[in-house]
């Protein structure tokens, strides 16, 4: 793909946050303009925030480079793993955004899109392709839906924010069956595909529209869907031009997926040839004999190969660690990195001595399942967000390591900053989402508490929100929540399902 053709945009969106900036320009317009750049004005509106799309999360020797000479050269401080498998830099004044976002396509990253009302970075699982039990490598098909749907960012009534999902296995770690089109890898080479869904406000799960479906025809079902939301999408109401809300409009699933699939038919019979001519990668380099185990280590279905796991807490990386680990990943063979939903970074195609390598520099990972917590960048930074989520997951992991709660004990839980889900806390064991609660007749700081969802396919469930509490006492209730699995004896998974309803009853303690 050219990239270049996006070169024309920038201009305007220098002039723009020129105007911002200089206050003739008002917020809400600005905004509503630089969000197809992938950019935002952060709160306080004194410098911007800026998305790296990295299709399918792959993050590319050539991508990590650019990423870190980036940080380097603008002293950048403050990088975020999104949950849609993007980098973001934050912090950044208004010509080193524009500056940026130029340096970027000539590296093959694109910003445009990356934010507004435009289709979102394609996601796929991390570890496709040297992932033991997977079904596939969706990752080759992944990767050219991303590249399609960055053509179609300038056209007209596209759904809002369309998302488009692979998976590779049940895990279902990308939320491909609840995503506006999800690709769920089957046993037999091909996939099922699920629309119509999403989180946030009245999320819904995706409807099966089809099975059994070849990859190469992967982008006849992404036009499919853009023709069914041209015919029944929302565009009278801003909030409601999701295709989510199709389901509802048309009757229900049944009506919907039939209405999806007489545009499927629409496409295939326009005699436009859409289909991908991709095939998956294998991985060549040799492994050593040379073994390696640690809790941060994974084996590779490639014999001798090993990815290590790095999960900053709360997505935010050391900047000068980031660096350094692109120094490391240059020098070594077919290795990269994977960005994952949940905020996690897989360095990939090591051999069990660059992998020992990667471990030492990459220090400042999670400690436990708890630290690998995910969370949204939070109010502090983004203007639409209501709580600070960051600061919350911080106070919590202190609270957590003072108190010594063990590994397993607390599972990985998911904040959001406001209903938007940018943390995913509806589909976490434990969620929790910016609100506030009365305390003695005045509105106080707090999370909506959500309990017991689910991602795993066949398994979907959203999670029930069971009450409000403080903000200041959410770091306490993790503590005695962990303490009761920890006197237990056995983990959270294992506690939680054994006593299926001691989690509201201890929460209620919080939550009244």
């Amino acid at each position: 793909m050219d990239t270049q053709i996006f070169k024309k945009y920038i201009p305007e969106f220098t002039e723009k946050t020129a105007a911002f900036y200089d206050g003739t320009l008002s917020q809400k317009d600005y905004k509503g303009f630089s969000g197809f750049y992938g950019s935002y004005a952060q709160r306080g509106g004194k410098a911007n925030m800026l998305r790296l799309r990295m299709t399918a999360g792959r993050v590319t020797k050539e991508k990590m480079a650019f990423t870190a000479n980036v940080i380097r050269e603008h002293q950048i401080s403050r990088v975020h793993f999104t949950t849609c498998q993007t980098i973001q830099l934050h912090d950044l004044q208004p010509q080193t955004v524009s500056d940026i976002m130029n340096q970027a396509l000539d590296a093959g990253i694109v910003t445009i899109g990356g934010g507004g009302d435009y289709p979102r970075n394609v996601m796929c699982p991390p570890l496709s392709g040297v992932e033991k039990d997977e079904y596939f490598d969706v990752s080759p098909w992944a990767e050219a839906a991303g590249e399609y749907l960055i053509q179609l960012i300038t056209a007209k009534k596209m759904p809002r924010k369309l998302k488009v999902a692979f998976s590779n296995s049940p895990q279902n770690i990308t939320h491909a069956t609840y995503r506006d089109l999800g690709f769920a890898a089957a046993d037999n080479g091909k996939f099922e595909v699920y629309s119509a869904g999403g989180l946030g406000l009245n999320p819904r799960f995706g409807v099966k529209v089809a099975e059994d479906a070849e990859p190469e025809m992967v982008l006849y079902y992404i036009k499919a869907m853009w023709k069914t939301f041209l015919a029944y999408g929302n565009y009278e109401s801003r909030a409601r031009a999701r295709t989510r809300y199709m389901q509802e409009a048309l009757g229900g699933p049944e009506l919907y997926k039939k209405a999806f699939l007489e545009k499927l038919q629409e496409v295939m019979d326009s005699g436009e040839d859409l289909r991908i001519h991709a095939s998956r990668r294998p991985v060549t380099k040799k492994g050593s004999s040379t073994k390696i185990s640690d809790r941060r280590i994974l084996e590779q279905k490639q014999k001798g190969l090993y990815t290590a796991v790095w999960h900053p807490v709360g997505g935010m990386p050391d900047a000068d660690i980031f660096c350094r680990l692109n120094d490391a990943v240059q020098k070594m063979e077919a290795v990269e990195m994977r960005l994952s939903p949940d905020e996690t970074a897989y360095i990939i195609n090591l051999t069990a001595e660059e992998a020992e390598k990667i471990l030492k520099i990459t220090c400042d990972s999670a400690k436990s399942v708890f630290e690998t917590s995910v969370s949204c960048i939070g109010a502090s930074v983004c203007q639409t967000g209501v709580r600070d989520s960051q600061a919350l997951l911080e106070k919590c992991v202190k609270a957590v390591r003072e108190a010594g709660i063990p590994d397993g004990a607390l599972p990985q839980i998911h904040i959001s900053g406001c209903p938007s889900s940018c943390g995913t806390h509806q589909t976490g064991v434990i969620g929790f989402r910016g609100g506030m609660k009365k305390e003695d007749g005045k509105p106080q700081s707090a999370f909506v508490l959500c309990v017991n969802g689910c991602d795993r396919q066949g398994k979907e469930q959203m999670g029930r929100e069971a009450g409000a509490i403080l903000e200041t006492k959410i770091p306490e209730f993790l503590v005695k929540l962990g303490r009761t699995v920890a006197d237990s004896g056995m983990d959270f998974l294992q506690w939680n399902k054994k006593n299926p309803d001691a989690l509201e009853v201890l929460a209620a303690e919080y939550t009244a």
